[in-house]
């Protein structure tokens, strides 16, 4: 991959790897970056997403934005579907996801930053939703961002595409931490995550969007049925019966 550098293991990482553009999303990008989501091995319990170089995302590649301008209708609509089929990747992969972003995160690396599960922000790092200094507006990326941040965020964020800062967009639910050292304590995260059972955080992850779906009677069958699958697994017997004997489960490092 050219855009994109993975290193896989029980905790993968995931870097945007175009220092020299900012790493700047193209095309080919959001190709590298499905692929590199959708191909994970089965091992993969977390994964940290980075970037190279002074900063995580600058947002669209400008030439590639042109470019597609360029397009007929229908092409068009194929090519804004690469950025929506990548973030869907982030937002449905099965292991936790967690982004450690630096210095400047604008556009499309907002939308990364909003798809991924846990979100930890450098201290200094700079965010903006910079798209209609463009002529155009963060289009795709919202329906991933608008849940995080609410609609009252939006209006005034995506209509002045003004700078703020880490702690502004924790405030606001975009990240949930900032840190001296992000990869730093996305490495410390990961390291919570693997000290729980992996299919029980699996169920987690995929049931937390389908309750929010749900009126409360479904709810309430949904998580029961759930439960009563997960504690009587061979997973669940296995936690429940270290935590009596007091000792480790069998998957905790």
């Amino acid at each position: 991959m050219g855009h994109v550098k993975v290193a896989a293991g029980e905790v993968a990482t995931i870097t945007l790897d175009r220092p020299e553009s900012r790493n700047a999303m193209s095309d080919e990008t959001l190709r590298e970056l499905r692929a590199a989501f959708s191909t994970l091995e089965a091992r993969t319990r977390v994964v940290i997403v980075r970037g190279e170089g002074p900063d995580f995302c600058a947002g669209a590649d400008i030439n590639w934005m042109r470019r597609a301008g360029q397009l007929t209708k229908e092409e068009g609509k194929k090519d804004a579907k690469l950025l929506a089929g990548m973030l869907s990747a982030v937002d449905e992969c099965p292991a936790v996801v967690i982004v450690a972003a630096h210095g400047n995160v604008f556009g499309g690396g907002l939308g990364l930053v909003a798809a991924c599960d846990i979100a930890v922000l450098a201290d200094s790092a700079k965010l903006c939703f910079s798209e209609v200094r463009l002529g155009i507006m963060p289009a795709v990326i919202s329906s991933w961002v608008i849940p995080k941040i609410g609609v009252a965020n939006a209006r005034r964020y995506f209509l002045t595409a003004e700078l703020f800062g880490a702690a502004e967009a924790v405030r606001m639910g975009l990240a949930h931490e900032t840190a001296a050292d992000p990869l730093a304590r996305a490495e410390q995260l990961a390291g919570l995550v693997l000290k729980n059972g992996p299919q029980a955080v699996r169920t987690a992850k995929a049931l937390i969007p389908q309750l929010a779906l749900l009126p409360l009677e479904e709810r309430v069958d949904l998580t029961i049925e759930t439960l009563v699958k997960l504690r009587s697994s061979p997973e669940g017997q296995e936690g429940l019966s270290a935590f009596l004997e007091k000792r480790k489960p069998s998957w905790a490092k």
